[in-house]
């Protein structure tokens, strides 16, 4: 109830007034708004110190957030005082720019506060993510002065502790039936096992960061600083892993959940309609996004058919998955292969950019293989705002006609470029600079890959059959995702339909079924945004007509940072009006009269 009354506290604000990007005058009430949200976002970033950034900012961080239980119950204390605080602004009061402010920051800290309520932290991992992977980002983390070195080794001292708490949360999830399903488990604790089982300190990935260290620190120092590396690594890091291997063997795997569906949990429907609420922004319930789901992949696979005739294929459909899953073709035989073909996909999108982009970010990505730890489970590729992290792992799952749409939304135009210009929009606050919204962001990835027809980067039938596999696996979701934590689908039956729909390879057909069955409600957030920024350019051109500018719209879009998609609608369309109004003022007096 308090997530619907959510929602509609989020469309109130959107439509009391006209929402315009500055005012000049800022309001007491405005003020009052600012300092809210301004003292919150300083006390979150000491909850979870460096945790937000990939490693290339100058904060120097040396030690992990606190996350056992009275940590976790404390910030809800403090999110549901800020949520209190903001239910007694007088909404009408503000400017439009802080609107649109408090309709983004209001369902953001209201997702942190239920998370705790519904004890989310007692799940901290998924088959495709975990507690213990993301600590890779640590040693991403430059290295300039003794002083980041030493900070370093003092975060690396905490892991411990830290997985201790992490340990005691996942054990009083299983105590209360709330846990990942026992049947994805295996082979999880691979990663875990890939530091827990080494006899080297400097065999170790947390080492990595010593073997060059700056000229500016003295070769003397730096000697001692790598053996204390070597020291804390052996004698704390390793040890915490091995601690934290033999619970997952020997307590989680058995004792966790023999169930399925999110709804099969304590609490289960109320906390997988949350997490809708909070992957999709929308107020869609699960039998609303099934049948979505369903048209989508009717429509899809139309498309699939016409495309399939296009290539020449004279057989089935079934057929056709299968030689695109088995002809060598459409493989690359080395990992440095499929790193350079993506490198000159990414090359050649470099070149279309400005004819469709009037903005554009400073910074740059890389590309880089996704670590050997976790490749076996994760998908084929990832994106941030440095780095394009692409999967060389089990080559004969990784087609080449896949490639684009994945690079396409994986690094420009979609996830490097956008979270990048989410970073570079200085006058926005930082708690949007530096939030991420699942629909906003996977949406915009997927149309990134849509758009790649117009900007001309899929050269064969094959590869635009990629495309359309990409879209429909994402489709695919909205009925996997539901089904089986709605309406109770095995994982058969999960894997069955997304074999049958899509040229995904077996192995990524597996990983992607067990992420959803692990991970509820995420993989919604794809489709569904990409549906509303769909319908929103649709929108644009209908009302502008020869006025609209794709430059101008994909602008306006991307300017938003990251924003529920309600507030994208109201965004967008005041876009419209904006440059409906500049078209209009432009006119000359002969053509107002022919109008």
């Amino acid at each position: 109830m308090k997530q619907w009354l959510g929602g509609l506290v989020v469309m109130a604000l959107m439509t009391q007034l006209p929402l315009h990007a500055q005012e000049p005058v800022a309001s007491s009430v405005d003020l009052k708004f600012k300092a809210i949200y301004e003292k919150e976002w300083a006390w979150r970033k000491t909850q979870f110190p460096g945790m937000q950034d990939e490693g290339e900012t100058g904060m120097r961080v040396d030690h992990l957030p606190r996350v056992d239980a009275e940590s976790q119950r404390e910030r809800r204390r403090v999110w549901d005082d800020v949520l209190a605080q903001l239910d007694q602004l007088p909404v009408a009061e503000l400017s439009a720019a802080e609107r649109i402010n408090l309709a983004i920051y209001r369902p953001q800290v209201s997702d942190l506060a239920d998370n705790v309520r519904f004890g989310s932290y007692e799940m901290p991992f998924n088959s495709d993510s975990s507690f213990w992977s993301d600590l890779g980002f640590i040693t991403r983390k430059p290295m300039r002065k003794t002083e980041d070195v030493e900070a370093y080794l003092k975060l690396l001292a905490d892991i411990p502790r830290y997985f201790d708490e992490q340990t005691a949360n996942m054990r009083a999830g299983l105590k209360r039936g709330f846990s990942v399903p026992r049947e994805v488990l295996a082979g999880r604790d691979v990663s875990i096992a890939a530091v827990a089982d080494l006899t080297d300190a400097e065999k170790s990935e947390f080492y990595k960061p010593l073997v060059e260290l700056p000229s500016t620190i003295a070769v003397e120092r730096q000697e001692q600083l790598r053996a204390q590396a070597r020291s804390v690594i052996g004698d704390e890091v390793i040890p915490a892993f091995s601690r934290l291997l033999t619970f997952f063997r020997d307590e989680y795997m058995h004792k966790a959940r023999k169930t399925l569906a999110a709804k099969a949990m304590p609490n289960g429907k109320a906390w997988y309609r949350q997490q809708i609420h909070e992957y999709t922004t929308l107020e869609l319930d699960a039998e609303a996004i099934h049948r979505i789901g369903l048209d989508e992949v009717a429509r899809i696979h139309a498309q699939m058919l016409s495309t399939m005739q296009a290539s020449g294929f004279k057989g089935s459909f079934a057929e056709f998955l299968t030689f695109l899953r088995s002809d060598p073709q459409f493989y690359a035989k080395t990992p440095e292969e499929l790193l350079m073909r993506a490198a000159w996909i990414a090359k050649r999108v470099d070149a279309k950019l400005s004819r469709f982009f009037g903005t554009l970010p400073r910074a740059r990505f890389g590309i880089e293989p996704v670590p050997a730890d976790i490749a076996p489970f994760w998908t084929a590729g990832r994106g941030g705002a440095t780095t394009y992290w692409l999967n060389t792992y089990n080559l004969p799952s990784r087609p080449l006609y896949n490639l684009p749409a994945l690079t396409l939304h994986e690094s420009a135009p979609g996830h490097s470029m956008q979270l990048s210009l989410a970073e570079e929009q200085t006058t926005q606050p930082e708690f949007r600079r530096n939030n991420y919204i699942s629909a906003y962001g996977e949406g915009w990835g997927l149309y990134a890959e849509k758009l790649g027809t117009e900007m001309g980067i899929y050269t064969t039938p094959y590869e635009d059959f990629g495309r359309l596999t990409y879209e429909m696996w994402r489709a695919c979701r909205l009925v996997i995702d539901t089904g089986i934590h709605h309406k109770g689908w095995s994982r058969e039956q999960a894997l069955a339909y997304l074999r049958d729909h899509t040229a995904l390879s077996e192995h990524e057909v597996e990983t992607e079924v067990d992420r959803y069955i692990s991970w509820p409600a995420q993989a919604l957030s794809y489709k569904l945004g990409e549906i509303r920024i769909v319908a929103l350019r649709a929108e644009a051109e209908k009302e502008l007509g020869s006025d609209f500018d794709i430059r101008a719209f994909h602008d306006a879009l991307l300017a938003q940072g990251s924003v529920p998609l309600p507030v994208l609608d109201q965004q967008i369309r005041q876009f419209i009006a904006d440059r409906k109004a500049a078209a209009s003022r432009s006119a000359t007096p002969a053509d107002q009269a022919v109008h």
